[in-house]
């Protein structure tokens, strides 16, 4: 039995019109979907010594500790310098 002949792809169903359907947009939730996530890539060099995305925030979370703590250590006090008597 051989197969019937059917539609191509870019045809509607008798039913529908293209006038029911709206503007099309190309790339409408784009926006919307880059906002939500949040994808970043890694060399593969740094990518083989972190075996999963848990690592990966250990040490990014490590990292902004130590950052902080020097960054308090390195500011400049706010009394004023005492100043060494003249010899």
């Amino acid at each position: 039995m051989k197969k019937s002949r059917g539609r191509s792809s870019n045809e509607l169903r008798a039913e529908y019109q293209r006038s029911d359907f709206g503007e099309l947009v190309r790339g409408k939730y784009a926006a919307r979907v880059a906002a939500s996530c949040n994808v970043v890539v890694l060399d593969p060099q740094v990518a083989r010594v972190f075996p999963n995305e848990h690592a990966v925030n250990d040490a990014l979370r490590s990292l902004i500790a130590v950052a902080t703590t020097s960054a308090r250590l390195t500011r400049r006090s706010r009394r004023p310098a005492r100043r060494r008597p003249a010899a």
